[in-house]
């Protein structure tokens, strides 16, 4: 399975939306805490870009000795429709400092370094330490995740279907075959049933992991095959 810092490296890498949380900044409008960018710099400092004009920056300006603790929330939705869609939240804390000379006219860069880390999601809670988040890499299949996920529910919905055969003792009543989270290392799928609480979600585990897409459509290929079986 991915590590901890892996899953929250690679969400704070995604396009999931994320709110900039800090002192001087409470009030704002839930959109002016959106970064316009987000990247992870060497070291594991966070980079976020806002307009120049943003309550964020403007905290970040007035802040006493140039530093500003302030909390990044980044929340991840999964990219189809199944019950339970949020998948899991990872927060950051650290002190803001800006970056000036980076951005574009009218918009500013701001340094997030990271003095905390948690991720909460489908493999469960942990806590994270800065040096491992600077460490750990985004997971390869990140930015292609969204779009496979909805080809795989909307153009394979019966090959989806077939990996009920691999349930064992739960393939009784499994439900409506959605997949929910793609990584290299496998395939989680919900299996939406019509009776309260009878959803539940299954691992698919490929062979060995994946690097890239290529080595997706091999490993679906051999995954469906067995199901077929």
């Amino acid at each position: 399975m991915p590590s901890a810092a892996e899953r929250t490296r690679t969400l704070v890498q995604s396009t999931c939306s994320g709110v900039l949380l800090s002192p001087g900044a409470e009030g704002t409008r839930p959109d002016q805490l959106i970064a316009d960018e987000r990247t992870v710099g060497p070291e594991g400092d966070v980079f976020l870009v806002f307009p120049a004009d943003s309550p964020v920056v403007r905290a970040a300006t007035h802040a006493q000795d140039d530093e500003l603790p302030a909390v990044l929330e980044i929340t991840d939705v999964a990219p189809v429709s199944v019950p339970n869609r949020i998948r899991g939240r990872v927060w950051l804390s650290g002190w803001l400092t800006q970056v000036p000379g980076m951005a574009e006219p009218g918009r500013m860069m701001l340094r997030l370094e990271v003095g905390e880390a948690s991720v909460d999601d489908l493999w469960g809670a942990a806590g994270v330490e800065p040096e491992d988040f600077a460490r750990a890499a985004a997971d390869p299949l990140a930015l292609h995740e969204a779009e496979l996920l909805q080809h795989l529910h909307s153009a394979h919905t019966d090959q989806m279907q077939l990996l009920t055969a691999l349930l064992g003792d739960r393939a009784a009543a499994p439900g409506r075959a959605v997949p929910v989270a793609l990584d290299r290392f496998g395939l989680r799928v919900r299996f939406v049933g019509e009776r309260a609480g009878s959803t539940f979600d299954a691992r698919f585990d490929f062979p060995e992991p994946v690097r890239d897409v290529n080595g997706l459509r091999r490993a679906m290929h051999r995954l469906f095959e067995a199901a077929s079986h």
